[in-house]
């Protein structure tokens, strides 16, 4: 089993960004030193309520203290980018990490980024499908011809190919059936977000591993899942001690909507407990040693990325949460 930071990159209106670029760098320092194995930064525009840097350019800069680790974008919202951006950008990002890239893609769900970037919401499925065989075009043909609804490339070559022949595995998002099927055939392995409940995931993982099986594609070589972590102190309810920050985070998530209906019709803190108890891993040490253990035998994930940092969480809470996954990951051994 190996676990990651999906690294939050939020902060509440009117926090002062000033002192965060510096707190995630000593995240990632921490994380490297405990053993975590992968580093992911998430992407959202126009994110009220929420402050957020942009997953790229933040990654450039963190990549420099994650030298081994592998890192990327989980997600990049695709249908409201340019491919042919994306797969230059990416593949460069590829060669500043040493090969150890990976690209994490998303349809969106908010209407509001949409509407402010100019692409109707109608079109993100087409378009994203599109924009996927376009970056692998350009990661693979020396001269790429492509006439689509969306994108016509007429003999042109990339800038730059990745350094992982055939560029970066492609991790691709979806909660929803139709979005694991779609996974299953155009992406390297499905990610799940933290929304989905455990038994879920494991019923949406068989069905990925299902439809790849029945479209005659060979097995996904990993199973990457992302959950909400906290590594208590041991001296009382770990989930109390995030609770604020935690539930607030979600409270924000159920104000952007969205189809997934993963949100209760009536908030998050009507009863956050049941919500977190089937969705994240919380505890001590040894508490989410096991919980760890347990995803990995109902679900059959391989690659935990988790998420330990909410609007409003001190850095020094962050910091021991990442110096007790360094125990953890030992006993995971």
């Amino acid at each position: 089993m190996k676990l990651g930071l999906y690294m939050a990159t939020q902060w509440r209106q009117g926090a002062d960004l000033g002192p965060e670029l510096a707190n995630l760098i000593e995240q990632v320092r921490v994380a490297k030193t405990s053993g975590l194995a992968s580093l992911m930064v998430g992407q959202h525009f126009v994110s009220s309520p929420l402050q957020m840097f942009q997953a790229m350019p933040l990654l450039a800069r963190l990549a420099a203290e994650a030298q081994g680790m592998r890192l990327g974008p989980g997600l990049l919202l695709l249908p409201l980018l340019n491919p042919v951006v994306v797969a230059e950008e990416t593949a460069t990002f590829d060669w500043l990490t040493g090969g150890n890239a990976i690209i994490g893609l998303g349809l969106g769900y908010r209407k509001e980024e949409f509407e402010s970037i100019g692409v109707p919401f109608k079109e993100r499925v087409p378009r994203f499908v599109e924009a996927v065989e376009v970056i692998r075009k350009l990661w693979r043909d020396d001269k790429v011809e492509h006439r689509g609804r969306f994108h016509t490339l007429s003999g042109v070559q990339s800038s730059i190919k990745p350094k992982h022949p055939g560029g970066p595995p492609i991790w691709m998002a979806g909660d929803v059936e139709v979005a694991v099927k779609r996974a299953a055939k155009l992406a390297d392995a499905w990610m799940p977000s933290p929304m989905v409940t455990e038994s879920n995931v494991g019923k949406l993982g068989a069905l990925f591993r299902e439809t790849r099986a029945a479209a005659g594609l060979a097995p996904a070589a990993e199973f990457p899942i992302i959950r909400e972590c906290h590594v208590g102190s041991g001296t009382g309810n770990a989930l109390d001690e995030v609770r604020e920050p935690l539930s607030f985070k979600y409270e924000a998530y159920a104000s952007w909507g969205g189809d997934s209906g993963f949100i209760p019709a009536d908030g998050i803190r009507a009863d956050f407990d049941k919500f977190a108890a089937s969705r994240f891993i919380i505890g001590s040490e040894s508490q989410v040693v096991d919980q760890i253990g347990h995803y990995g035998e109902l679900t059959g994930t391989d690659h935990i990325l988790l998420r330990v940092q909410w609007p409003g969480l001190g850095q020094k809470t962050v910091v021991q949460t990442l110096e007790r996954l360094g125990r953890v990951v030992e006993k995971l051994k």
